[in-house]
């Protein structure tokens, strides 16, 4: 195997081989009918596109060297042995061309014709993989021309002096690249309840071809996508398929050239339909995240076992590739916010599900106990607000009058008029009750009792300064929980656990249940503009949440003039920014992914603000870009606070409702860890593979 590197540490960074990816292509010839030298010419074009788009895998349509809609054409032996010249003249261009071929061609094998797909690399066939299920329904009648898999009596085929492996039971494994071993199917194959594709995967594949001709008609686009997205997301792999289009006969089908690639179930490219002409897509396929979920998945495991019979007796068959080195971009789409869609369809639904999840896990824990009064610290923050809004549509929900939500706003030594005045007057628009406590009498008795310099005037403000604020807010909570035979309601959210960013115990990381427990800090924000674009209050609350939106991420537990900077406490500027940590929250707890490879996709995905799409309602101050000294520095921030210093926090997290498939951090769900590893195993793979500029 060729090296992917190229000599520069910049250079090697951003070559996406480098980071568990390969990019593959579907194409779409435009075919002429029993002209097997004009479309192998067509096949070799389109190879080369390949090769120059830095791909690795080239997929072809059905019956392709021949056109699908041959009929009883293929019974032809002139026809036949065209098709033959046309594959050689492939073999031999493949000798130059880096991607393996995926080419569908009519085949004579022990004196029967079947309908195959040929995997031809580096000068050679590799293997022939003959269709499994062949229609014989409405317009199609293919047992008419050809036999099926099974019907083979051999599992060899001689062609161009070697003997070639015949079967629907070959792997072709890429030697040397960790996760990538490709299989074959043809068409109707993946239309059958269990394709021959589930075994292959089940076998170790990763990389699942499709090789189609597949005519259109209504409403057929949206169904294959559908069996694409499901069978790549049941077999934990990619899944390419390419369908013919133009040139196909149409006496009585039509064709529309559907090319699509699917990552699970993400559609990463799909071609247009209906061209005229030839189409080539291509998409990076994120071979790691793939490998990672099957470890993960219990399930697919199992699953393994139980078909072990069927599975172990693939074989496989090695090739060699020459992987291209340099910068070659990023051919998949890398979300800025990956808890947050950009199309606002499916932010919208998916804002609709996350608000709705915590108010029934709150609504179930209410009727559980018994309790009908919340207690909960409202200070003019997004956490709070949210809590709120939550805690205000449960009410409805049960049927209990909102003035069972006690709120109480406490405010400290450093807590800002426009954030007090925006709690309190959150909590009435709302119909809470809205009470002010102020916490500093209290706190300045535990500073006097310990004896802190702040008790005696002078400006000391460490980190007993600010936990004597946080814990004072907490204990008041409680006890008027106590009082009120009440539950406190946290508000603590997902990023903040991540990043350890709470006091402990008798502070803001406890409380007897919190519904912002797997919401990180982004998702909020959205999940606010949502209600106040659904028109689930009034004007007036819409006014002030509007307004919570647009303050500075704070603490407050510092005075201003004595802050970093000399202003407002700025949470961002010591933990970093919510966008980044957010992004790395995901993908190392979602996927287990190396922090260079968290470096790459954030790279790709901040690095340009007028590159790709952002969510409509974000305003345009709030659209920003990182370079890749920042993303570096935030990214070390999150390692040392995730893996070595905050575990203990999470170990005894309150209860809370899961919300997303990328965010629960609690001992009970997704993530158990020890409160003593080390971050240094990440740090060091950091700052050895990431650059500094």
């Amino acid at each position: 195997m060729g090296s992917n590197r190229a000599g520069d540490r910049r250079t090697d960074f951003f070559n996406l081989y480098r980071h568990g990816m390969i990019r593959a292509a579907v194409c779409v010839p435009r075919v002429r009918v029993a002209e097997p030298t004009a479309n192998s010419e067509a096949t070799i074009a389109l190879a080369r596109r390949a090769h120059d788009a830095g791909a690795v895998i080239a997929l072809f349509p059905e019956l392709g060297l021949s056109a699908y809609s041959n009929d009883d054409l293929f019974h032809q032996n002139a026809l036949l042995d065209a098709v033959l010249d046309g594959l050689r003249r492939i073999v031999e261009a493949s000798r130059t061309l880096r991607p393996l071929l995926a080419v569908g061609l009519p085949l004579r094998v022990g004196g029967r014709l079947f309908n195959c797909a040929a995997a031809v690399q580096g000068g050679r066939v590799l293997a022939v993989t003959p269709k499994s299920y062949l229609p014989n329904y409405r317009e199609f009648y293919e047992k008419r021309q050809f036999a099926a898999a099974d019907a083979a009596v051999c599992t060899g085929v001689e062609l161009f002096g070697e003997s070639v492996p015949f079967g629907s039971d070959v792997l072709l494994n890429a030697a040397g690249i960790d996760g990538l071993t490709l299989h074959m199917e043809l068409c109707e194959d993946l239309w059958t309840p269990i394709p021959p594709s589930t075994y292959a995967a089940l076998a170790g594949a990763t990389v699942l071809l499709n090789l189609s001709a597949s005519n259109i008609t209504i409403g057929k686009a949206g169904y294959r996508n559908a069996l694409c997205a499901a069978q790549a997301g049941k077999c934990i792999a990619a899944y390419l398929y390419s369908a013919a289009g133009p040139g196909e006969s149409t006496t009585d089908l039509a064709w529309d050239g559907h090319a699509v690639v699917y990552e699970q179930n993400l559609l990463l490219a799909q071609s247009e339909r209906f061209a005229a002409d030839d189409q080539l897509i291509t998409a990076d396929i994120d071979l790691e995240r793939l490998t990672q979920e099957r470890l993960r998945s219990t399930s697919f495991g199992d699953s393994i076992l139980a078909h072990r019979e069927r599975t172990k007796v693939m074989r496989r068959v090695d090739f060699t590739l020459e992987l291209p080195a340099g910068d070659l971009g990023l051919h998949r789409t890398v979300e800025r916010f990956p808890h947050v869609p950009a199309g606002a369809e499916a932010r919208d639904a998916l804002c609709y599900e996350a608000y709705n999840i915590q108010v029934h896990g709150l609504a179930k824990r209410l009727e559980a106990t018994g309790i009908e009064r919340i207690v909960i610290g409202v200070s003019g923050g997004l956490d709070s607000t949210q809590a709120l809004l939550v805690a205000a549509r449960t009410m409805d929900r049960l049927g209990l009058p909102r003035a069972n939500i006690l709120a109480y706003t406490m405010p400290g030594f450093a807590t800002g008029a426009a954030t007090r005045d925006n709690a309190l007057a959150l909590m009435r628009a709302l119909g809470t009750s809205a009470t002010e406590i102020d916490i500093r009498p209290s706190c300045m008795q535990m500073l006097q009792d310990l004896g802190h310099p702040f008790a005696d005037g002078e400006p000391v403000y460490d980190v007993t300064f600010e936990n004597v604020q946080a814990g004072e807010r907490t204990s008041h909570l409680f006890r008027l929980a106590n009082f009120n035979d009440a539950l406190v309601l946290g508000t603590g959210d997902l990023s903040e656990i991540a990043l350890g960013w709470s006091t402990y115990g008798v502070g803001d990381q406890m409380s007897h249940y919190n519904v912002n427990a797997s919401v990180p800090k982004t998702l909020i924000q959205y999940l606010i503009r949502w209600v106040i674009a659904s028109g689930q209050f009034d004007a007036a609350a819409n006014d002030l949440l509007q307004a919570i939106l647009d303050t500075e991420i704070s603490p407050e537990l510092v005075p201003a003039d004595a802050a970093e900077n000399g202003g407002l406490q700025s949470t961002e500027a010591k933990i970093g920014p919510y966008d980044l940590q957010d992004f790395n929250i995901y993908y190392v707890t979602r996927y287990g992914l190396k922090p260079s490879k968290v470096a790459f996709l954030a790279w790709h995905a901040w690095h340009d603000r007028g590159r790709g799409d952002w969510p409509d309602n974000l305003p345009e101050a709030r659209r920003r870009e990182y370079d890749l000294a920042a993303i570096r520095r935030w990214l070390e921030v999150f390692l040392f606070r995730f893996f070595q210093i905050s575990q203990f926090k999470r170990t005894c997290m309150p209860n809370g409702p899961k919300v997303g498939s990328g965010g629960s951090l609690s001992p009970r769900g997704d993530w158990r860890a020890p409160s003593d590893a080390e971050a240094a195993v990440w740090l060091a793979e950091l700052r050895r593979n990431v650059p500094e500029h």
